[in-house]
């Protein structure tokens, strides 16, 4: 099924919550969730991804899959979908360029259950037992807000552990997870305000988990749940990835930092640039466009931030020390 969309609704800009939102209704036998997918210009590797959700097939509710203006149809790439999702299967067309994170945002709101899957276009599941226990750890557990997955090989080898959302075997509170492949509740995610649509792409992952943390929720990694990731080259290019990920990292503190430590963040941030960039010719120009956009955008943070409390970075800091273990429902009640 395909919708000539159009233009994308924008999400509403985020208020600060007075208090986590409760969670509905009871938890169900037959969980099932929405799985959603943004892609330009990488057919292949969608036919793949989507191929690989047979695995889950009866757990799957819906597939939204938001194509960012391909230069092509990718009809034929979904036309090819298993029989077992082809009829869950909603195709949207955004009208211009307006990036993953919009499409997101559009997936999370149009969702038809509360649990909800995104995933990379070239990503893809290995086995379907895995994602079954992620959503049944997220549906026990009421404190868990978010669940990371592992990146793995296409032979389901793990990357290495610097790479993954936590360098352990073991299932533990996270920062933050990483976008390729994340398990969210729709619910908490629309209270929250969703990701910030300005970043257009990169970094918004850290930024939404920091808001999470200080509702009062947790971030779980479950490393043996692997979802294969195989990078694609189309429509990535290292200077873009630099320079945004650089200016969306800054304006996560400005953002959400209590005063007055983005006074201390924001240069350490932009000295992490020089160190990534490399030699100048790898990116000329990069630190200077960064430093605009920051000043060009500082009104509008102005007017959005939304500090989080000491206490929330005082956690942050210390689970990305400790990493702290979770074994089962009940070891998130205390806190970490």
């Amino acid at each position: 099924m395909s919708d000539q969309a159009s233009p994308l609704p924008r999400a509403p800009a985020f208020v600060a919550p007075s208090r986590p939102p409760a969670r509905p209704g009871p938890a169900r036998r037959d969980l099932q969730l929405t799985l959603g997918i943004v892609t330009k210009n990488r057919h292949e590797p969608l036919r793949r991804c989507l191929e690989s959700l047979a695995l889950i097939g009866d757990a799957i509710a819906q597939v939204i899959v938001i194509d960012d203006t391909s230069e092509s149809t990718l009809d034929q790439a979904v036309g090819e979908a298993p029989s077992a999702i082809a009829g869950k299967l909603r195709l949207v067309r955004q009208h211009a360029h307006e990036g993953y994170i919009v499409a997101r945002n559009r997936i999370m709101r149009e969702a038809a259950t509360d649990y909800v899957l995104l995933m990379d276009d070239d990503a893809w599941l290995l086995d379907g037992g895995c994602i079954g226990t992620a959503l049944s750890r997220i549906d026990a557990c009421p404190r868990i807000g978010a669940v990371a997955c592992a990146m793995a090989g296409a032979d389901g080898t793990p990357w290495d552990g610097s790479l993954q959302p936590a360098a352990v075997n073991y299932p533990c509170v996270v920062p933050s997870f990483i976008g390729f492949a994340h398990l969210l509740r729709r619910h908490l995610f629309l209270h929250l305000g969703g990701y910030r649509e300005a970043f257009h792409s990169y970094g918004e992952e850290k930024d939404y988990c920091l808001r999470l943390m200080d509702a009062g929720f947790d971030v779980v990694y479950l490393p043996d749940v692997r979802v294969v990731h195989a990078p694609h080259d189309a429509g990535r290019l290292y200077a873009t990835y630099l320079r945004r990920t650089i200016r969306n990292d800054c304006l996560t503190a400005l953002y959400n930092e209590p005063f007055p430590l983005p006074l201390v963040t924001v240069p350490i941030r932009l000295l992490r640039y020089r160190r990534m960039r490399g030699p100048v010719e790898r990116d000329p120009g990069g630190l200077q466009w960064i430093v605009r956009e920051l000043a060009g955008r500082f009104p509008e943070v102005l007017a959005d931030r939304r500090p989080v409390t000491w206490a929330t970075m005082r956690k942050w800091r210390r689970v990305r020390r400790d990493l702290p273990r979770t074994n089962a429902c009940e070891g998130h009640k205390g806190g970490v």
